[in-house]
């Protein structure tokens, strides 16, 4: 009866946590899927859910893959319930488990656009947003890149607090249209200062402007030079490395494929 599988469910999570402070983490996280299919048997989708969970948590210690599967059958539930905010967490778990662990950039990127579609409309759907716009412009699409950054750009101009985070979505846009087509860039570049007058003074548009100069000179020590400059003031991350070598190995007779 009902009462029999409560019990073994009960045991099943007391033994999960036993293996979790004895750091057996494959066993852990087998006792508690054992513990969430007792619990769907027993109709019981919230604790189900919580058990896959916890069987995830365990895994990814020991099993990235088994993690994602049990992950993947919480989110079955609480989609199932309506809880998309939950799933969404869980969605972005699965997305960092791909990045770092499996290393499989594309399903990184469907599990934090299925977390964004979740989150709509909230703060944490441009987080989400951002991670797959900068492996987009990794990956080579630039279209994808650029109508992410400048819809969160334009999401958080009008924001007080987060206006000063737009002339960076927009920079990173202008570089992604930089790379596909100089005259585009330079299109963009003008519709973002008429759209975000405060752009018009921040230092990322001064770069672009010296750097769409020094392109259309064809000038590589003027490029390189005010890339330095910037650097000097504002760290370049690796993205940021990353687009301005692209742009530059455009440069007729570019010399090393270094920034510095």
């Amino acid at each position: 009866g009902n009462t029999r599988v409560e019990e073994a469910c009960e045991m099943y999570t007391r033994a999960a946590n036993m293996f979790k402070i004895a750091k057996n983490w494959s066993a852990a996280g087998n006792a508690f899927c054992q513990a969430a299919k007792l619990h769907m048997q027993l109709q019981s989708k919230h604790d189900s859910a919580t058990s896959f969970v916890d069987a995830g948590n365990a895994y990814k210690k020991a099993d990235p893959q088994e993690a994602i599967n049990c992950l993947n059958a919480a989110i079955d539930i609480y989609t199932d319930m309506g809880r998309f905010t939950i799933a969404a967490k869980h969605h972005i778990t699965i997305a960092e488990i791909y990045e770092a662990e499996l290393v499989d950039i594309e399903k990184a990127i469907a599990h934090y656009e299925q977390a964004a579609d979740y989150y709509k409309g909230e703060d944490s759907a441009n987080k989400c947003l951002l991670k797959v716009a900068a492996y987009a412009a990794q990956l080579e699409q630039y279209q994808k890149a650029i109508e992410i950054y400048e819809q969160v750009g334009t999401n958080t101009m009008d924001n007080p607090l987060l206006k000063y985070s737009a002339k960076e979505y927009f920079f990173k846009a202008a570089l992604c249209h930089f790379i596909v087509d100089e005259l585009n860039a330079k299109l963009a570049l003008e519709k973002y200062e008429e759209m975000f007058p405060a752009f018009t003074d921040s230092r990322e548009c001064k770069l672009l402007k010296k750097l769409l100069e020094a392109h259309e000179e064809q000038n590589c020590e003027a490029y390189t030079e005010a890339v330095k400059e910037f650097d000097s003031i504002s760290r370049l991350d690796q993205w940021l490395t990353t687009m301005l070598l692209r742009i530059k190995k455009s440069i007729q007779g570019e010399g090393d494929g270094d920034l510095k």
